[in-house]
């Protein structure tokens, strides 16, 4: 199992044990993932932490003083 976590900007977008499905973004040295429909984002990965999976659980949504953050696993 992988766990990743993304930023969301408003609450209830999503709930913990909900399926939710992944797209992947190219910059130019970089991978980027967001939770669709444009829910949640990720931070960059290089590529040798490419994820190959395009579906994930939420496993938890926590409220920090910096916004909302998503906690995703993946079976990889």
């Amino acid at each position: 199992m992988r766990t990743m976590q993304f930023k969301m900007e408003r609450p209830g977008q999503v709930e913990v044990g909900q399926m939710v499905d992944i797209t992947e973004g190219k910059l130019p040295s970089s991978f980027y993932y967001t939770i669709e429909p444009a829910v949640a984002m990720s931070g960059n990965y290089r590529l040798a932490e490419r994820l190959m999976a395009r579906k994930g659980k939420v496993t938890d949504v926590e409220e920090t003083p910096r916004g909302f953050f998503v906690t995703c696993e993946f079976d990889e």
